[in-house]
This record gives structure tokens, sequence and C-alpha cells, in this order.
């Protein structure tokens, strides 16, 4: 399992260069939406049953259920989406574009949806009341 998450990696940001902020959002939602998941840049079928099988199989948590916890956290529209093994445990690696353009990382377990890490510049300025 090592293997197969290190090799992959999940990436929005090629797809949104030339989308407006709003389109992109839309955008974003549509693929949420039909999928559960998000991993546009993988080409293997077998990595993408796995990874269905994965979430499906309660191992890891639908990218959707991480965005939407953060969500009610933070203020920001998400431009990149990475999912990676790091020592054996799967992270969601998901940065967002904040209202005054910081941009900031944050680092989700994505077998229990715990928030592990986040970097980057005015992170207050993202918060939620």
């Amino acid at each position: 399992m090592k293997h197969f998450f290190s090799q992959h990696r999940l990436s929005l940001a090629r797809h949104y260069r030339h989308r407006s902020p709003r389109c992109r959002g839309r955008y974003f939602l549509a693929a949420i939406l039909t999928l559960g998941f998000i991993s546009p840049g993988w080409s293997d079928d077998d990595d993408w049953r796995r990874l269905h099988e994965d979430v499906q199989a309660g191992k890891i948590k639908p990218l959707n259920e991480i965005l939407a916890s953060l969500n009610t956290r933070y203020d920001g529209q998400v431009i990149d989406v990475d999912l990676e093994d790091e020592n054996g445990v799967i992270i969601y690696e998901i940065e967002l574009l904040g209202p005054q353009g910081q941009v900031v990382e944050f680092e989700v377990n994505a077998a229990t949806g715990e928030l592990i890490g986040i970097e980057g510049s005015n992170i207050r300025g993202m918060t939620r009341p």
C-alpha cells in the first residue's frame, strides 16, 4: 500500500489555471459530488479501484468529508490536493487560497479526518468565527 500512494499525486492546480474562482468552485464541487474524492492525474484503473475500495471500506475518508470539515473552520478556495503516504499513514495535503491571498497547506489524516498540521502565513486570516 505504501508504494501505491507514494507514486501518485492528486493535483488539481493544472485544471484550475485558466478558470475564475467562481468557476473553479463549481468545477471542484461537481467533481466531489460525482466522485466523492478526486484524482484526475491518475492513469491506472487499478489505482482508481484501490482508492475507491479504500474509501468504500472506510479505510480512508472521502475527500468531500475532509473538505467540509475544513470549510467549517477555515475560509478559502481549494487550489491543490495531494494524497501521500507518510510512514504508513495516508495523509491528505490540501492547499487553500485564503481571502487575503494567502496560501495555507493543511495535512489531514485520511483515515481519521484529524487535522495534524497546518503550514502557511496569516492562518488566522482564514479562521472562521
